[in-house]
């Protein structure tokens, strides 16, 4: 089986961004799980998976708006999904950090 791990990093406000809604999904577009990260930006509750694709989608729009940030309607950034691909074992990291106006993801370690 292959493992999952995230962390959300805010680079507006430099902290790891704690509440983030997030979704996966799998290549049939099948919902997997929701929750939402910790105080340290994680979500350590992610199921394991098969080799295969998938996709997180992060609430980002409305983890700004509780931290106050006011926001155009509509947001310029409102979900961001990262589409990424698992081999049948090992660990896969999709870090991802974000701003009300920009993302950048990779795949960490």
């Amino acid at each position: 089986m292959t493992t999952l791990s995230t962390h959300v990093l805010d680079t507006a406000h430099g902290c790891p961004a704690a509440g983030v809604k997030i979704r996966l999904f799998d290549a049939a577009d099948a919902w997997l799980f929701e929750g939402f990260t910790n105080g340290d930006g994680r979500c350590p509750a992610l199921p394991e998976l098969r080799g295969g694709t998938y996709r997180i989608d992060f609430f980002v729009a409305d983890y700004f708006r509780s931290k106050g940030v006011t926001l155009p309607d509509p947001p310029f950034l409102d979900v961001v999904p990262i589409a990424f691909g698992t081999g049948r074992e090992g660990h896969y990291h999709v870090p991802l950090l974000v701003s009300p106006y920009g993302y950048s993801t990779y795949r960490g370690s």
